[in-house]
C-alpha cells in the first residue's frame, strides 16, 4: 500500500513550486498538467514535468502526473511525451473527469504501448482515476474494475458539484440550505465502496480554502472517519494536517499490531480461533480490523511503542 495520506497538487507551469515540492513532507506530489495550466502553457508545462521528474530527488514520495483528460487535444501527448521521457520515475498517471471504463482502457493501452517502445516494465506505471461527474459516479463500480494498473479512486468536487448542479461556490464546504447532514456523504460512499471492492485506494478532493486549518481538518476527518485514505493538499500548510488526520493514533495503531501478533499466536501455537487479549475477547473479524490500522501505520513509517508478550513467557 503507497501511503497517500497528504496528496499534494503541484502546478506543472511553475518551475518553482516543482522544485520546493520535492523538500516537502506529503506523501504523494502529482504534478498537475491539467487544470492548473492554461491553455497556452501546456507544452511547455509537460517540458517542466519531465525535467522535473528526471533531475528531481522525489525519493520517500509516491510520484504522480494529471495529465488532461481524454476529451481534449491534449492528454495523448500529455501522456506519450512523460512517460517517454521520465516513466522511469513515475508512480502512477492520474487521469481526470473519467467517466467510462473505456476511458481507463485507453490509458491503459497507450501506457503499455509506451512501456513496450522504450523498454520500460509493462505494467508498471500505475493508474489514479478521478471521479468529477454526475456520470463518473454512476458508472464507478465498472470503472474501478477496468485495469489492473487501478491504484486510486480520487475525488474531484469542484466539476462534480458543477455537474450536479449544487447551489454553491465553496469547494469543501456544504451548500447553503442543506441542514445537518453531509451533502457528500453519498458521493464519498458511493467511492469508497467501489475502491474497496476492487482493492484500491480513496482519496478525497481538495479543500479550497487553504487558510482555514479548522476547515480542512474538520472535513478531512469525515472522510479518514468512513476509512478514505488521503486527502488533496493544495497548499503545504495543509501537509502537516492531513499526515495526521489520515495516521491512526499511536495507541490504535499499537492496539492494532498487538491484535495482529496475539491472534497468530493463539491460532498458531495455542490452536484456538477466539482468546482474550487483557479484557478484549479477539477473532479472526478483530484480526481483520487490525489489519486495516496497522496497514495505515505501517504505510505512515510509525513505529510500535508496544511488543507482545506470550503468555508464560
Amino acid at each position: 500500500m503507497r501511503a497517500r495520506r497528504s496528496t499534494l497538487a503541484v502546478p506543472g507551469s511553475n518551475p518553482r513550486f516543482l522544485e520546493k515540492a520535492q523538500g516537502l513532507a506529503a506523501d504523494e506530489v502529482f504534478l498537475d498538467l491539467e487544470d492548473s495550466v492554461a491553455p497556452d502553457a501546456k507544452a511547455d508545462a509537460r517540458r517542466n514535468v519531465v525535467a522535473a521528474l528526471r533531475d528531481g530527488d522525489w525519493a520517500g514520495k509516491t510520484v504522480v502526473v494529471r495529465v488532461n483528460d481524454v476529451s481534449t487535444q491534449w492528454a495523448y501527448r500529455d501522456v506519450i511525451e512523460v512517460v517517454e521521457g521520465a516513466g522511469g520515475r513515475l508512480d502512477c498517471v492520474m487521469l481526470p473527469k473519467v467517466e467510462s471504463t473505456s476511458h481507463v482502457i485507453w490509458l491503459d493501452t497507450l501506457l503499455g504501448q509506451i512501456e513496450k517502445a522504450t523498454g520500460l516494465p509493462v505494467g508498471d506505471i500505475g493508474i489514479e482515476a478521478q471521479i468529477e461527474s454526475a456520470r463518473g459516479l454512476v458508472e464507478v463500480d465498472a470503472i474501478a474494475g477496468a485495469s489492473p494498473r487501478l491504484e486510486t479512486l480520487v475525488f474531484g468536487p469542484a466539476d462534480f458539484m458543477a455537474s450536479i448542479g449544487m447551489r454553491t461556490l465553496v469547494v469543501g464546504e456544504q451548500p447553503p440550505g442543506y441542514g445537518e447532514g453531509d451533502a457528500y456523504h453519498y458521493i464519498l460512499m458511493r467511492i469508497l465502496m467501489a475502491a474497496r471492492a476492487n482493492d484500491l485506494q480513496a482519496v478525497d478532493g481538495p479543500y479550497l480554502q487553504i487558510r482555514d486549518l479548522d476547515g480542512f481538518r474538520r472535513v478531512a476527518r469525515k472522510a479518514a472517519a468512513l476509512g478514505f485514505d488521503g486527502k488533496w493538499v493544495l497548499h503545504p500548510s495543509q501537509i502537516e494536517a492531513a499526515n495526521e488526520v489520515f495516521s491512526p493514533a499511536q495507541d490504535d495503531y499499537d492496539h492494532a499490531e498487538l491484535i495482529l501478533d496475539a491472534y497468530a499466536y493463539y491460532t498458531t501455537v495455542e490452536k484456538r480461533g477466539a482468546v482474550m487479549l487483557g479484557d478484549e475477547m479477539i477473532d479472526e473479524a478483530s484480526r481483520k480490523m487490525a489489519l486495516v490500522v496497522s496497514a495505515k501505520g505501517r504505510a505512515a513509517g510509525m513505529s510500535r511503542t508496544t511488543t507482545f508478550t506470550p503468555p508464560g513467557s
